[in-house]
């Protein structure tokens, strides 16, 4: 079995492609280090974090298995 810390394969590889679950599957596996990196102050920024967000989905659709 794999590693329960880490998003399946397979959900990457769908994420990749552009398939709406599979990305909000990867942003709930990322959302507390997502909210964790946008504090300022103790308190979420939220223009941060969803500048974390938008960047996270540009990376995932850069994203090559070449």
């Amino acid at each position: 079995m794999g590693n329960p810390n880490l998003i399946p394969y397979e959900t990457i590889v769908r994420a990749t492609s552009g398939e709406p679950e599979a990305v909000d599957e990867v942003l709930r596996h990322y959302s507390k280090r997502i909210r964790f990196a946008a504090l300022e102050n103790g308190h979420v920024n939220i223009d941060t974090e969803d500048s974390i967000k938008q960047r996270l989905i540009t990376a995932l659709f850069q994203f090559r298995f070449d």
